[in-house]
């Protein structure tokens, strides 16, 4: 869902996620028809990035347990 959320608001998918920095100058691109797909990949990526960290820090804690 996040992803489809990404597709057509990129601000809104950064924002989300608690860059609300990031989000304001993807809002920015977004609205120049010409940045719509950097921030469109942008959002992606972040996506991508934030989804790894997940797995990264339940990696870590599993290890801890043991």
């Amino acid at each position: 869902m996040r992803y489809v959320l990404a597709l057509f608001l990129p601000w809104l998918s950064l924002m989300l996620q608690g860059k609300i920095g990031a989000g304001i100058v993807c809002l920015i691109l977004q609205i120049t028809i010409i940045g719509w797909l950097p921030a469109f990949i942008w959002a992606v990526v972040s996506l991508n990035r934030m989804y790894a960290d997940r797995r990264t820090q339940t990696i870590i804690r599993e290890m801890k347990k043991k």
